[in-house]
């Protein structure tokens, strides 16, 4: 038998279901970065994002254990799919107990103007959209340019921290951010994308 490392996921989703523990391990290796960052990017708090990180893959054991996963070969979609879920449902709650932690929420992000409890659902929804065309643009960087941007914006680490790690001088770090700002621009334009957080 092929090393698991090799399977595609629906192949690993139905060793799971017959009890190969090991693959759902796999599975989790493959995504959890994608995951957890999709999470991130919409509400801003990392906390919050673990907690919502870990339902989500328990949602979906329990949805694969229960033998109501469809194979579509797009498991990253469809775990996605849960986390948006998930997501919807906190801001749902979070609004029905008119509510509102200021540690819930970047400001800079909302720039100080906008109470997160009162946005609607459609708005959440349209801001995933434009997060996840965002994850997808950082995609199509070359490869440095999607480290300092995962560094600066999903590790929050400073650009001296940036340059320790990726072993470039601060001014290269600094030129590497500006270019893949410039060039996420340019694909976004060229793709016809409409980057506004509502």
């Amino acid at each position: 038998m092929r090393n698991l490392d090799q399977l595609t996921d629906d192949e690993l989703v139905k060793l799971y279901e017959i009890g190969n523990n090991q693959a759902f391990e796999i599975l989790l290796l493959r995504y959890k970065s994608k995951v957890f960052t999709y999470i991130y990017l919409i509400v801003r708090n990392r906390e919050l994002s673990e907690d919502i990180f870990q339902d989500t893959f328990i949602k979906a054991i329990a949805t694969i254990q229960q033998g109501r996963y469809v194979e579509s070969g797009k498991f990253l979609a469809w775990i996605n799919r849960i986390a948006h879920n998930l997501i919807i449902d906190h801001f749902r709650r979070e609004k029905n107990e008119n509510t509102f932690s200021a540690d819930a929420v970047d400001y800079d992000v909302v720039n100080n103007n906008a109470n997160l409890s009162e946005k609607s659902v459609e708005d959440t929804i349209s801001n995933e959209q434009v997060l996840a065309d965002v994850l997808h643009l950082i995609d199509l960087l070359p490869h440095s340019q999607q480290k300092v941007i995962r560094m600066r914006f999903f590790e929050d680490l400073s650009f001296k921290e940036i340059a320790e790690k990726t072993d470039v001088s601060i001014n290269t770090a600094l030129g590497r951010m500006r270019y893949a700002l410039l060039n996420m621009r340019r694909i976004a334009a060229e793709k016809d994308l409409y980057l506004e957080i509502k």
